[in-house]
């Protein structure tokens, strides 16, 4: 489920909070959802605890998941609403990287085809409010 790449200078709690996101967005892990126990985790992962402790914390304090004491680690729903600063942050990410985008030579039509590629992929939620 969760590969890992160990030579990369991306610190592994990163490559975690990535890759659950990636499950998240994708619809692979569903909302409500238990997470693998940190100590479950790092036994599979080879990892450290903390690791895995320090990529939930952050996964829950960006909105993507909940813990409930003595239960677990959850998959969070995700509101649009209740997460204005983390879609404000990935607003001002993609404006960067569309700009660097084109700079480079990349067109509109590459940049749409790239999009529609990623929207085909992605769940989507008929509630969900599209600017």
């Amino acid at each position: 489920m969760l590969e890992l790449d160990l030579r990369s200078r991306k610190p592994i709690y990163e490559q975690l909070i990535d890759k659950f996101k990636q499950l998240i967005i994708h619809d692979v892990l569903k909302q409500d959802e238990k997470l693998p126990s940190v100590r479950m985790l790092a036994q599979q992962l080879s990892i450290n605890p903390n690791t895995i402790q320090k990529a939930y914390r952050e996964l829950e304090a960006q909105g993507y998941i909940y813990s409930v004491k003595g239960k677990g680690s959850f998959v969070n729903s995700m509101v649009p609403e209740a997460n204005h600063a983390e879609i404000k942050k990935v607003k001002e990410q993609l404006k960067k990287q569309i700009a660097e985008a084109l700079y480079i030579g990349l067109t509109v039509e590459d940049l749409k085809e790239i999009l529609n590629e990623i929207i085909g992929g992605a769940h989507h939620d008929p509630n969900t409010k599209r600017e």
